[in-house]
Order: structure tokens, then C-alpha cells, then sequence
């Protein structure tokens, strides 16, 4: 069976081809695994580039756990309260429902990885709490550049 003629819900293997390319006011997201590619039960993955000064402002996923792998350029990354600035090689791990916000306010582009897990939950996929107590002004309390 050649790459082209394998179905959805035969495919194992993703070319860069078959992925799903997906523009978000956040990011550029690659989608390699979900279940319009691969047919997953368990594992969601995006590849997401972030340019500079962008964000994805304080959000949860009330149904998922998510990582966040970085790629190249620096995360400055929110998991509750707390933040580090992630590199290459670097992760967090978001425990499902936990507030988190990734945010760029490096100059160089932010590629990383998302892997969230289950694929098939219940929604609502994304809670905003950007405009919520203590996320709204918490970047601005530690001083942090702006982002959009």
C-alpha cells in the first residue's frame, strides 16, 4: 500500500503532508495527532510556533492533562502561579483543570510541543481565565513585559 493510499483509519505514520495546519489568534498549530489524522483514543499532539511578543493567555482544560514540550526559542511558562522560563529540552506538565498561560516575550520565535491526554474528553476543551482573579494583572505583578 503506497503513503497515499492509506487511510485515516489505517494511518500510523504522518508525513508533513498529511498533518493539519491550523492558525489560531495564539499560535500556528501543526496537528499531528487527533482524531481527523491518526485514529487516536488517548493522545492529542500539536506542534504550535509562537512568534515574539504573542501568548496564550491563562487558560485550563478542565478534561486534560497537557505537556508542554519546548522546541527552540524560550517559554515564559505559567502553571498556577508559578513560572519558569523553559528552553529547548524543557517541559512542564499541566495537571488537568490547573491554570496555565505560555507567553513569548522573547524576540525569537517559541516552537513547542502539546501533547494532551485523554483525546476523546468531555468539554469544554479551553476555559479562559485570562480576565480573572488573580490572572489578569499576575504577569503585570511581577513586572513582566506585555504580550498580546
Amino acid at each position: 500500500m503506497s503513503e497515499t493510499s492509506v487511510s485515516r483509519a489505517d494511518r500510523r505514520f504522518v508525513t508533513l503532508a498529511e498533518r493539519i495546519v491550523e492558525p489560531t489568534a495564539f499560535t500556528c498549530n501543526e496537528w499531528m495527532s487527533r482524531p481527523d489524522v491518526v485514529p487516536c483514543r488517548e493522545l492529542l499532539l500539536v506542534r504550535a510556533t509562537m512568534e515574539p511578543g504573542r501568548s496564550h493567555p491563562f487558560h485550563c482544560h478542565p478534561t486534560r492533562e497537557e505537556i508542554i514540550y519546548v522546541i527552540s526559542g524560550r517559554a515564559e511558562q505559567w502553571c498556577g502561579t508559578e513560572h519558569r522560563i523553559l528552553g529547548p529540552g524543557e517541559m512542564v506538565l499541566i495537571p488537568k483543570g490547573e491554570v496555565h498561560g505560555t507567553y513569548n516575550p522573547h524576540s525569537e520565535p517559541l516552537v513547542f510541543l502539546a501533547i494532551l491526554s485523554p483525546c476523546e474528553a468531555p468539554g469544554p476543551d479551553v476555559v479562559d481565565r485570562a480576565g480573572e482573579v488573580p490572572w489578569r494583572d499576575l504577569r503585570e505583578r511581577n513586572h513582566l513585559p506585555p504580550c498580546e
